[in-house]
């Protein structure tokens, strides 16, 4: 976070008591960025002082901005806090990419904490750009604004007691540093031992049923409410302690962040004062940060919001300073530039091609639901026309591939089932986790073209139709934009009105398909190494 000359100053209103849930007058006293004294006070107030949201668990990423550009956004919704795993731009390009998230980080108000990412690459099944052994995550541990281990999302490597994933685990028990967790749907025994591990979050569950038994072992549960996986509502009823947003879109952004996230919880159902501090002290507590209550000793991050059903921002401090107002950042930014991050050859039409001798094959299909990131396992019958397995309209059945993009010319090919284009390919180079090329379509022609669209552009998203490509460019590690959040957002909506007009049915395509690489959620993921099984934890054929 930047180091600004800190003033000393008086911020009067109602203000909520996170401890005792009262709202009561008062005088808030500030130096030196931090709360000096709070007195209640006689006086009739209109707005409602909270303190400053902590969203506990984004990925900076996936928002596609920098994190000064992230920071420009979120500030006047509310936002004075994050706690950021970098395991995207670390899959990408390692340390140097965190230290760049770390840099350009510190030329904004907005506070962000890290952790340092468990799992680079997320498995051994895909290729990555960089891997962290536990020497180097040992070493980011010691850093201050280190302050958790990142999500370990390698249950099975916990439940096998590998070797360097106990390393990891321990590293962060020596640092006294907490532990996220990543345990989709683990139950039982199982769950068991991956808590007995010493981790102490998580943020993928689905199901009441999964909430209350990771909740009575102790576990800490988020709320997520992303742009793709949206578990608010249905888990609101089960409890948690924190609410996050995990992965959320610029366009999204822009119509609010934790200030949003607070309402909806509210209109689920969920009391306001209890929703308030799972974005407040709840996470400061578990990660140890100076913020989240409004009481002497801590840093003067506050919020200043209509009410507890609307959390309508009208001023934001941190450390005391006024740094948005009526929904505009009082702070300016440049972000970073990074040079570019593909190594890969111009790609034609028969590497998109999935080859037989039989006039037809039954094959694994890949299976997505709006709204989640877990996936199911399908399967269809395709025919083979010229030897080539074709794709299947009719039965929304597309191809589906992943172009590794770090310099060994790696390709997998499979099917797909859920997005319902008609025509035309989508590709993003943002693909969970380990970031390479994906791409979807019928026509090998234009997955070919949309590929080499990104590759040409150092990174972004490509819509081709009938042969003319609408894109995106993400040219920072080929995940984020220095570009502003209106232009990114309006560049976001063109592609998805492209991609409807070929048919696409899903809300958020390009963020859906961001995800079916993520070989660590279930059931059915694809990577530049093959089709994988979520469930079991190893690869499968496509033609069954």
């Amino acid at each position: 976070m930047m180091n600004p000359k800190f003033s000393n100053n008086m911020i009067k209103g109602n203000i909520l008591n996170v401890f005792t849930g009262e709202i009561y007058p008062a005088e808030i006293i500030t130096e030196n960025g931090h709360i000096k004294c709070v007195k209640q006070v006689k006086q009739n107030f209109k707005d409602l002082i909270l303190p400053g949201f902590i969203d506990a668990h984004i990925h900076i990423e996936s928002s596609m901005l920098t994190p000064s550009g992230f920071a420009e956004v979120v500030v006047p919704h509310g936002t004075t806090s994050v706690v950021a795993d970098p395991h995207e731009i670390a899959n990408v390009i390692g340390s140097p990419g965190i230290e760049y998230m770390v840099k350009d980080a510190s030329s904004v108000p907005l506070k962000f904490f890290f952790t340092a990412p468990s799992c680079v690459p997320a498995t051994a099944f895909e290729t990555s750009g960089a891997q962290l052994d536990v020497r180097e995550v040992d070493k980011l541990l010691d850093l201050k604004n280190i302050v958790a281990l990142g999500e370990m999302m390698n249950f099975p490597g916990v439940l096998a007691d590998e070797e360097e994933v106990i390393g990891k685990i321990n590293a962060a028990k020596k640092h006294i540093k907490p532990i996220d967790g990543h345990a989709p749907l683990l139950s039982g025994d199982e769950l068991c031992k991956y808590i007995a591990a010493g981790i102490s979050t998580d943020h993928e569950c689905t199901i009441p049923e999964e909430v209350l038994e990771k909740r009575n072992m102790g576990m800490k549960i988020m709320l997520r409410q992303g742009s793709t996986a949206r578990n608010l509502k249905d888990l609101i009823d089960s409890g948690g302690d924190f609410i996050v947003s995990d992965d959320k879109h610029p366009q999204d952004l822009m119509n609010g962040h934790v200030d949003l996230m607070l309402k909806e919880a509210v209109e689920y159902g969920l009391d306001p004062i209890d929703a308030v501090k799972m974005v407040t002290v709840n996470p400061a507590s578990h990660y140890k940060l100076n913020n989240g209550a409004i009481t002497p000793g801590k840093a003067a991050d506050m919020v200043v919001v209509d009410s507890l059903q609307n959390f309508l921002v009208k001023k934001v401090f941190i450390n005391g300073e006024l740094v948005a107002r009526d929904g505009k950042p009082l702070f300016t930014i440049k972000p970073a530039p990074l040079p570019g991050t593909f190594k890969l050859q111009r790609k034609i039409a028969s590497d998109f091609e999935i080859t037989s001798n039989n006039k037809e094959e039954r094959v694994r299909v890949i299976e997505v639901s709006e709204g989640q990131i877990l996936t199911n396992e399908s399967e269809a019958v395709l025919y083979v026309d010229d030897n080539k397995i074709k794709a299947n309209f009719e039965f929304d059945i597309l191809k589906i591939a992943v172009v590794e993009r770090y310099g060994h010319e790696r390709i997998f090919n499979g099917f797909i089932k859920g997005f319902n284009l008609k025509k035309g390919a989508i590709a993003s180079s943002i693909a969970h986790d380990s970031h390479n090329i994906i791409v979807i379509g019928s026509d090998a022609d234009e997955m070919a073209l949309a590929v080499n669209q990104i590759a040409e552009n150092q990174g972004g998203l490509v819509a081709v139709s009938d042969g003319e490509c609408c894109s995106l460019k993400l040219p920072i590690a080929g995940l984020m934009s220095d570009q502003p959040v209106d232009e990114i957002s309006h560049k976001i909506r063109i592609l998805q009105d492209r991609t409807k007009d070929m048919g696409c049915t899903l809300e958020s395509p390009f963020m859906t398909l961001s995800f079916m690489a993520l070989l660590v959620i279930p059931s059915l993921k694809i990577s530049d190494r093959g089709l994988f099984n979520g469930n079991s934890f190893q690869f499968v054929d496509v033609i069954k």
